[in-house]
């Protein structure tokens, strides 16, 4: 079980003007999916649940959402939604596994935490809040001792292939894993990744995940039905809870 809200919603993770928790009303959780629907549906023109105006899958309603308030105005502006190894029993498998073949990743000792569907509402994300999203994440990991993260990173594809041409060669080439952590794509990306350009934008979630030292698992897989390219990545626990101790085994 995850039992984890408690410790995030304490002081210590009341940061000022921001609070950072684990959604526990169902207003807070439906906050959360608008917000998602805010940034993927409006701004990356994903077509998803348009009726309900909620970005949602079957995965949510097993799944943690994690998010950082605004205490001026109790707006919520990021969230991550989080899917612990042993809740798929609920789901069945991991979101991951709808995309790519993931077997050499999950049969590896340790505990597995998937993160999905992060966003931060556009008037914030030039501050602190995406930081304190990834302490709540480190956080969380801590308390329910989890070794690995994995996540689906989805690359809408409106700026074309050449755009994500290049940021494949990118990441292949700096951020690639080992053999042994490669995963297959179910339905591979057709392009050529040749290197056309090094100084391509990154969409801010995965240059977050890049930042706490995620590795890109393989090429890329499309989805069809939302016009994304998926990119798998695994961060090693480790290394998030090194960067982020101070934060709260000090207040603790």
């Amino acid at each position: 079980m995850f039992h984890a809200h408690k410790h995030l919603a304490s002081r210590q993770f009341r940061e000022n003007r921001f609070t950072t928790a684990i959604a526990r009303e169902p207003n807070e959780i439906e906050q959360c999916l608008r917000l998602r629907y805010e940034v993927f549906s409006r701004e990356w023109g994903d077509e998803y649940n348009l009726a309900e105006k909620l970005d949602k899958d079957r995965f949510d309603d097993y799944c943690k959402h994690l998010m950082v308030i605004d205490n001026s105005s109790g707006k919520i502006v990021a969230t991550s939604r989080l899917l612990v190894d042993t809740d798929i029993i609920h789901t069945g498998c991991f979101y991951a596994e709808t995309e790519f073949e993931i077997s050499r990743i999950i049969n590896m000792p340790g505990k597995f935490m998937e993160i999905g569907r992060t966003c931060v509402h556009a008037d914030y994300r030039k501050g602190a809040v995406l930081a304190l999203l990834w302490q709540g994440i480190a956080r969380i990991v801590s308390l329910s001792k989890i070794s690995y993260l994995i996540a689906c990173v989805s690359i809408p594809l409106s700026d074309g292939e050449q755009y994500i041409n290049s940021l494949m060669h990118v990441l292949l080439n700096k951020y690639y894993a080992p053999d042994e952590r490669r995963v297959r794509p179910l339905t591979p990306l057709n392009i050529t990744v040749t290197p056309v350009s090094e100084d391509v934008m990154m969409s801010i979630p995965l240059k977050a995940y890049l930042r706490q030292g995620a590795l890109v698992c393989g090429e890329a897989s499309m989805d069809k039905a939302l016009g994304v390219a998926n990119i798998f990545v695994l961060m090693d626990c480790e290394k998030i809870i090194s960067r982020y101790r101070h934060h709260f085994i000090n207040r603790g």
